[in-house]
């Protein structure tokens, strides 16, 4: 599922505590995932899948996309967490622990089973894949393209280094190799790509290196578990100025040749494809209006 707007910040709430749903949207980020799994007891999973409901009818969050991290396909809390979304008129669903095509074609069915029973649009809700296994990270392009509902791709480094038994580090770099898969697979599917939270909140200028590096490879947006993570997400993933500059003299120069849709020119002694154009687009899609 194609989608071309960007999700820079994307806050963790859990779905079964009610100020959440008045308080979250506060700190502007630009997506709030409420949270039916790991932050909520079993307990606790009914009472979750209500609050939701009601909430998404009683607040209303404008430009603020919501997500909802279900429980994973393998559980048996699934399919009624399917049916709550589809009732409350979620968009977009986080599956967590996803590690095959056959877990998304699983998921696929599932909503339009509901989709229909609710006499809704077949297609309407879109999947962002949960990468949390090495099985998982094997098999990342595979799920990229297992449903036209996909829309993107997150990375969960906690249960992935507790999955091959080691330790997450601050420099990161044991979670390079699944970092740098997840991220060529979003992009050859023209996918999202979403990494994993920084757990620790008072490291604030690890986080900003994080954040750097994460860039750095490819990923368009970071999971957050503190609002005072998404001011530094919005900062470290906008376009520089200069960026926006050249993106749009390049988008002019195209314009004036006419080269959109395929075709090269110079510009400052550097050859602008298509490829080129894309990467402007992206940028000046990324620019706010306000600017």
């Amino acid at each position: 599922m194609s989608n071309q707007k960007h999700y820079r910040s994307m806050l963790y709430c859990p779905a079964n505590v009610p100020k959440y749903y008045y308080t979250a949207i506060c700190y502007g980020p630009d997506a709030i995932i409420f949270d039916f799994e790991d932050s909520v007891a079993i307990t606790e999973k009914d009472a979750a899948r209500h609050m939701l409901y009601e909430g998404l009818k009683t607040f209303p969050f404008e430009e603020t996309a919501i997500f909802v991290r279900i429980n994973g396909v393998h559980t048996r809390f699934c399919e009624k967490d399917i049916e709550t979304v589809v009732k409350a008129g979620v968009q977009f669903i986080r599956c967590p622990m996803c590690e095959t095509a056959s877990d998304i074609a699983y998921l696929d069915d599932l909503l339009n089973q509901y989709e229909y029973n609710a006499g809704k649009k077949q297609g309407t809700i879109a999947i962002q894949v949960g990468i949390e296994t090495p099985k998982g990270v094997l098999n990342a392009a595979e799920m990229a393209c297992a449903s036209k509902r996909v829309m993107g791709l997150s990375f969960g480094a906690e249960d992935y280094t507790a999955s091959l038994g080691i330790s997450r580090t601050a420099s990161g770099d044991e979670l390079m190799y699944a970092r740098q898969v997840i991220v060529n697979a979003a992009s050859a599917y023209g996918l999202e790509a979403t990494d994993s939270v920084w757990a620790n909140i008072k490291d604030e200028s690890g986080f900003k290196k994080e954040l750097e590096k994460i860039k750095a490879i490819g990923f368009h947006s970071k999971a957050c578990i503190h609002p005072s993570q998404i001011e530094w997400v919005h900062r470290i993933f906008a376009p520089s100025d200069a960026e926006i500059a050249y993106a749009g003299r390049i988008m002019k120069a195209v314009n004036d040749a006419e080269i959109s849709q395929g075709g090269v020119i110079q510009l400052d002694g550097k050859m602008v494809d298509v490829p080129v154009i894309q990467k402007a687009k992206t940028i000046l899609a990324m620019v706010p209006k306000t600017q």
